[in-house]
């Protein structure tokens, strides 16, 4: 309860502090909380709607109608928002962003159950397992997928990440004990779990290594900056911000000629292979997304846009050929921003449906 009180503090003047009386909140700042907060929850408990082990069935929809979807069991240890390192994970369904041992012990038939991780956008995530005791030939599972799925879209997309989507899962149950230790490709990893008899489960341990040049990231936070940097790898690098954003772009190398083009249906970046493109939408997924613009030639200077989709990417296409760089700051649209979309050259196909 203590945790539970505390949580809705600090939500509360998350919002309360943009303006105005931080102790009440306006029209503005209590639309943007429902919009950010109760659309995020809503959209957890529909997690996976349409994933390849259809975890999260209308049979399962109703269930969790009927309870609570986060039964955290986190204490707080004071240290930077780290807590206590041995603790229960959060239920059925659980987003964590911390390192530690996490505990899973079934209560009841658990049917439909995964945790999301995120790390730093400069790291690596491991999951290691410290003890597993499932029932594989009952039915029971315990897998790893090497990004997220939310709604049946991938993070990275098949054409970012490195290799096929169906090496991305890693299953216990095929591999066992023989391969203890699995690291994600990027900051975010996530585990699907199946548990019929009450008392199994498992624990693991979660932990973060340094990634020295990251590509394809999920940021933990509405605000920042971050310099995107793939160094002659010919690879795609995407950067994911889960809010409505103003993107401002600084500098920019590609290794051929100076400007800017924005985005026409017949126009792009065509047969360059090294080119930025800002992209919007609703789903998690970036082949899946409205290209916004391509920035097809390096050029020095800020070039600003407003995306207001609840999912913001910026995405490098590289040939290999050239150390490419992007450096951008974003910052989350305020809510008069949302309702008065002004200052872009393009329509602006997601702030109409907000």
């Amino acid at each position: 309860l203590e945790m539970a009180t505390d949580t809705m503090i600090r939500i509360f003047h998350r919002y309360s502090c943009k303006e105005g009386d931080r102790y009440k909140l306006n029209k503005g700042e209590l639309k943007m909380l429902l919009q950010r907060e109760l659309t995020e929850f809503l959209s957890l408990r529909q997690a996976a709607d349409h994933d390849p082990f259809q975890f999260f069935s209308a049979n399962l929809k109703r269930e969790l109608a009927e309870e609570q979807l986060y039964r955290r069991a986190l204490r707080e240890s004071g240290l930077r928002g780290w807590v206590h390192p041995q603790r229960q994970l959060g239920g059925c369904l659980d987003m964590l962003s911390v390192q530690g041992q996490f505990t899973f012990t079934a209560d009841r038939p658990q049917l439909h159950c995964a945790a999301f991780f995120i790390s730093e956008p400069e790291e690596f995530i491991t999951i290691h397992y410290d003890l597993v005791s499932i029932d594989c030939q009952g039915g029971d599972f315990l897998k790893v997928f090497d990004g997220w799925i939310l709604k049946g879209e991938k993070f990275p997309s098949s054409q970012d990440h490195p290799i096929p989507t169906t090496e991305r899962y890693i299953d216990f149950c095929e591999s066992g004990l023989s391969r203890r230790s699995i690291r994600s490709s990027q900051n975010v990893a996530m585990i699907f779990f199946r548990v019929h008899e009450a008392g199994n489960g498992f624990t693991l341990t979660v932990t973060t290594d340094p990634n020295l040049f990251p590509c394809n990231v999920i940021s933990q936070t509405p605000n920042g900056r971050f310099t995107l940097v793939v160094p002659h790898q010919h690879r795609n690098c995407s950067f994911s911000i889960i809010y409505p954003v103003a993107i401002k772009i600084s500098d920019l190398t590609l290794g051929h000629f100076n400007g800017l083009q924005l985005k026409k249906p017949s126009a792009g970046c065509g047969g360059k292979g090294d080119f930025v493109e800002l992209l919007g939408g609703t789903g998690l997924d970036p082949s899946k997304m409205m290209p916004f613009a391509d920035l097809c030639y390096p050029f020095h200077g800020p070039a600003q846009m407003k995306i207001g989709c609840d999912n913001t990417v910026v995405r490098m296409v590289s040939s290999g050929k050239h150390i490419n760089r992007v450096t951008f700051e974003y910052r989350q649209l305020e809510p008069y921003e949302l309702e008065n979309p002004n200052g872009n050259s393009i329509p602006e196909f997601c702030l109409s449906t907000l």
